[in-house]
């Protein structure tokens, strides 16, 4: 029998009482399927600073699985970040997924970190292995990168500053996440890079986050979305089909697991976990 994927689930806090209850039910239906850890996002500008905290926290006191927060470039001072790390140490909080962080459209930083490396080699002087630290990776290259070489270099640097591990932006290209792991391979990377999979529910907004975040939609997926309209069974279908097929290969292939980005819901991540791990 194979073994069963390593799965990890993301999330992003609530901001009303009604997106509470989504994310309540949500973690209780996707937490007994044994995921190594659930991740926490951190808003634009750091704008759910708290609500991220108080949904770490919430988590942790209440699931027995790993609870990872998102920290980002966007903290205002270095002692600001200190008391917050300190704060996660204390309660048992000992994986962050470190990041740069989306800064809001027009706004420069104004913290004392400009990118991801100087934050993770910050938290490892500050707190040496108390952390395990997962840092971000792109395959398909972030919008802001000027080459694919200055798009690995950056991925290195993060490394190099002490990250354990890595999980990619998601893509529905599974050759392109191939060749960056081969890339990264030649360059001396070691770490392990976990796939990040968005699971196909809605054209619209899937449309919407790649144009925001650089993820490459393949023309004939694209077009197979577009033509079921606003057939929403259709869509789902397809999507999971499409996206099992992704997963498999990229399993097969030696991923080491799979990032879930859930959008606090649970059908397709719990149907997409079902097919990896039929009874």
């Amino acid at each position: 029998m194979a073994a069963k994927p390593n799965i990890s689930f993301e999330f992003f806090p609530p901001r009303t009482e009604t997106q509470q209850r989504v994310l309540d039910a949500t973690w209780r239906e996707l937490a007994p399927l044994d995921p190594s850890y659930l991740s926490v996002t951190f808003g634009a500008g750091g704008s759910t600073l708290e609500s991220t905290r108080e949904t770490v926290l919430d988590l942790a006191a209440q699931t027995a699985v790993p609870v990872a927060p998102h920290i980002s470039c966007m903290a205002q001072s270095e002692e600001m970040l200190r008391t917050l790390l300190a704060d996660y140490h204390e309660k048992g909080i000992d994986r962050l997924v470190v990041l740069r962080g989306d800064r809001p459209e027009g706004v420069g930083n104004t913290g004392p970190f400009d990118h991801a490396n100087e934050l993770v080699a910050f938290i490892r002087r500050e707190f040496g292995s108390a952390f395990h630290i997962e840092v971000a990776c792109y395959p398909e290259f972030h919008p802001e990168s000027e080459s694919p070489a200055s798009e690995l270099l950056f991925f290195k640097q993060k490394v190099e500053a002490g990250a354990d591990g890595a999980v990619t932006q998601y893509f529905y290209n599974v050759d392109s996440y191939f060749s960056f792991v081969d890339d990264a391979r030649r360059s001396g990377i070691d770490i392990p890079i976990t796939p990040g999979v968005m699971p196909i529910t809605n054209y619209r907004q899937l449309a919407r986050f790649s144009q925001m975040c650089g993820a490459e939609i393949p023309q004939w997926i694209r077009r197979r979305l577009k033509g079921f309209g606003e057939d929403t069974e259709a869509i789902h279908a397809f999507g999971l089909e499409v996206v099992t097929r992704l997963c498999e290969r990229l399993l097969e292939g030696g991923a080491p697991g799979l990032h879930i980005y859930t959008l606090n819901r649970a059908q397709a991540s719990k149907e997409l976990w079902q097919r990896l791990n039929p009874v």
